[in-house]
C-alpha cells in the first residue's frame, strides 16, 4: 500500500500557500496582500519557508497517513 497523505498535503499547501493567489507576505504595498497575483522574491521566501514547516509539521509530526 501507498501513502498518500504527503502527496495530499503538498498539493494542498501548494495551492493555499501560492504566493499572490490567496495571500503574499510579505506584500508590495503593504505587509499583507490579499489576491494581489504579484510575486516578489522575499514573498517566495516566506511562503517557501512556512510551506516546508507545514508540510514537515502535518506529515511527520501528527503522522498522518492516507492508504489507498
Amino acid at each position: 500500500m501507498l501513502d498518500w497523505a504527503p502527496v495530499v498535503v503538498g498539493v494542498v499547501l501548494f495551492v493555499v500557500l501560492s504566493p499572490g493567489l490567496l495571500i503574499e507576505f510579505p506584500g508590495t504595498t503593504r505587509w499583507v496582500d490579499f489576491g494581489s497575483l504579484r510575486i516578489t522574491g522575499k514573498a517566495a521566501t516566506i511562503h517557501t519557508i512556512i510551506f516546508f514547516t507545514l508540510f514537515a509539521i502535518i506529515t511527520m509530526a501528527c503522522k498522518l497517513r492516507i492508504y489507498a
